[in-house]
């Protein structure tokens, strides 16, 4: 397969050269996608749409806490 799809110049960008997935694959889904999104977000040319990303799963992760929480 195409680097671009396997590893794409982005996903090492990080000044620590250590790959996103490599830290958020121990998360859960919401908070390892915004994480996934902050991590990324200056280096694929759009960061504040990669923020709003971002706060979108973060807010749905507090929302599935809330409803999980009990009252």
């Amino acid at each position: 397969m195409s680097e671009t799809v396997n590893h794409p110049a982005h996903y090492n960008a990080h000044p620590s050269g250590v790959e996103c997935i490599t830290v958020v694959e121990h998360m859960g889904f919401n908070i390892g996608n915004a994480m996934k999104y902050l991590w990324r977000a200056d280096e694929k040319g759009n960061a504040l749409e990669d923020l709003q990303k971002a706060q979108w799963y973060v807010l749905r992760e507090i929302e599935r806490r809330n409803t999980m929480t009990p009252k």
